[in-house]
């Protein structure tokens, strides 16, 4: 989680909401980093864990992320939660709570319904206050 807060504070230069993503293997390397960078490359799938995700896969040279996990500053949301599903990877593990988007247990629960062919395990407030903090502190500046 320190690597994803460290993704966080770098997306901060560009003016995006700090949120950062990490893909781990099953030994705990880091196979992927991701920040938010929707305003800097104008993309609305520019989260931090769709990036991460991407990047990971690419690196593995395959889609299914089996065996890894997902570590995001933000509980993810709809899209972000579904590409957890999708990618196949074990586990997703978050800090802060988003009750507004969150789709692993706030608003939805994409990641557990059992409807869907893959259902990750969820790790949820992994250092959620220091998490939270850098999202208030960046939108007590930007509201």
């Amino acid at each position: 989680m320190l690597a994803a807060l460290a993704e966080a504070r770098a997306a901060l230069a560009t003016s995006d909401v700090p949120i950062g993503a990490v893909v781990v293997d099953e030994a705990g390397t880091v196979l992927a980093t991701g920040r938010n960078a929707r305003e800097a490359d104008a993309d609305p799938t520019g989260h931090a864990e769709v990036l991460a995700l991407r990047t990971a896969a690419r690196g593995r040279d395959s889609w299914r992320l089996d065996g890894c996990t997902l570590v995001v500053t933000l509980e993810p949301c709809t899209m972000c939660a579904g590409a957890a599903v999708l990618s196949r990877v074990d586990r997703v593990v978050f800090g802060a709570w988003d009750p507004k988007a969150g789709a692993v247990g706030s608003l939805w629960d994409v990641v557990r319904d059992r409807r869907l062919n893959h259902r990750p395990e969820v790790v949820a407030g992994v250092l959620a206050d220091e998490s939270t903090a850098l999202l208030e502190e960046f939108f007590a500046t930007h509201r």
